[in-house]
């Protein structure tokens, strides 16, 4: 990323965090993906029980090989004899390790989901929420906000899957409804309820999808 690109985005994100804070939710800035793992560590105590949704940028930063190598109870359900109960066991976590499909510089978080256990554990259950987001997924406004998630995240993610969908044959959102389609479910979160359940750790770098 251009220096000037980088200039910019920390004066950005501190209009992010603003928004952020008046929908009762915590935000940070990170200029490195080291920094935010920092951060991260210390939003997450030693003997949490930690889960996740499938957030690349979470690996992208080294926070899943943290929490697995460190002292905490993960919730692995990749590698889980029953991928179900690991699920069900989410919702009770302390922490849960996610990204956004995108956000809006005033702080509403847009996320598209398949199986839905990645959108329903972010509305409610665990005690705690920490998102990792690169600057290049703020946008503009909801409306922007929707169409990266649609026509960016969801394409690659269906690519990355080997899903049959026409946007994983186009690259671009066609509004299927195929069976294998992940826009089964969005969740727009413009406001938390629970203070100090919801932090968003913005990276000055490109992360995720």
């Amino acid at each position: 990323m251009h220096e000037m690109a980088k200039k910019r985005n920390e004066l950005w994100a501190q209009t992010v965090i603003k928004g952020l804070e008046s929908r009762n939710m915590s935000g940070y800035y990170a200029a490195t993906k080291e920094e935010a793992l920092k951060k991260a560590l210390e939003l997450i105590p030693e003997g949490s029980t930690v889960s996740m949704g499938g957030a690349m940028s979470a690996h992208e930063i080294g926070l899943v090989d943290a929490i697995k190598k460190g002292n905490y109870n993960f919730i692995d359900r990749d590698a889980a004899e029953d991928p179900r109960a690991a699920m069900l066991a989410t919702y009770d976590a302390d922490v849960f390790l996610a990204s956004v499909n995108a956000m809006t510089q005033d702080g509403v978080l847009v996320n598209i989901d398949g199986n839905s256990n990645r959108v329903s554990a972010i509305a409610q259950g665990p005690k705690k929420v920490v998102f990792i987001v690169g600057m290049n997924k703020v946008c503009g406004d909801v409306d922007g906000a929707l169409k990266r998630a649609r026509n960016v995240a969801a394409p690659v993610n269906a690519q990355r899957f080997g899903l049959s969908t026409p946007c994983a044959k186009t690259g671009a959102c066609m509004d299927c409804k195929s069976p294998d389609t992940i826009c089964c479910q969005f969740l727009i979160t413009r406001f938390s309820r629970h203070k100090d359940r919801i932090h968003v750790i913005l990276v000055n770098e490109e992360l995720g999808f």
